[in-house]
């Protein structure tokens, strides 16, 4: 996901906010139901837009029926009702507009922290080698469904203890969680990324499938 792509802000179409604040004076009783509105000419010099944008914004109004267009007549307010209610249509939209933006942001940055993570993961590994030439490089091992280990966190299992294997990382279907830490809890289907000496992987088999 492109950082710079998910916080650019969404912009709302000058005639969706004039339509808005249209319907906002009427919702606020400033331009009673039955009045005739302004002719396009003013409205537009008013907002400092084409008349083809005031257009635009007062289609959207008549197909929320807040007013009524009469060729030849104008353009009547028809519902202050119908105007209240599509004024809150909008705010909710903007809102969950703004949490989606949020999300967005936030999904970026935890990509972007994975990345780090990942980078300082390898970087230890490498300076562990670098100290310790018996050490293998990081090996995928599956957690059997029936294993005890399932429900029960690497803490509760002291598996460096048992098998001397570091767990570096959790592999969870297409996902990897880095560095899980000693409260993460197994579940079905896990794949463990562990490195250790030449003999951990049959150590950490035995003692992951000796469990009950």
């Amino acid at each position: 996901m492109n950082a710079m792509a998910s916080s650019a802000q969404i912009t709302v179409p000058r005639y969706l906010k004039i339509a808005v604040d249209l319907a906002a004076r009427i919702a606020s009783g400033e331009i009673p139901e039955g009045e005739k509105l302004k002719g396009r000419s003013i409205l537009s010099t008013e907002y400092h837009v084409s008349p083809e944008t005031i257009r635009r914004a007062m289609s959207i109004l008549a197909d929320k029926q807040v007013v009524e267009i009469y060729l030849g007549s104008g353009i009547i307010v028809a519902s202050k009702a119908k105007a209240i209610q599509f004024v809150n249509s909008f705010q909710d939209d903007e809102s969950i507009s703004h949490l989606r933006r949020e999300l967005a942001q936030l999904f970026a940055k935890r990509e972007q922290m994975d990345e780090e993570i990942m980078t300082l993961t390898s970087r230890i590994i490498d300076m562990y080698k670098y100290k310790r030439s018996d050490l293998i490089s990081p090996v995928e091992v599956a957690i059997p469904d029936t294993s005890g280990a399932i429900g029960k966190s690497i803490g509760q299992l002291e598996i460096w203890h048992n098998t001397g294997a570091t767990i570096i990382g959790v592999i969870q279907n297409t996902h990897i969680l880095i560095s899980p830490g000693p409260y993460y809890e197994f579940v079905k289907g896990d794949k463990a990324l562990i490195v250790g000496d030449e003999n951990v992987i049959g150590r950490f088999n035995a003692f992951i499938q000796g469990l009950v």
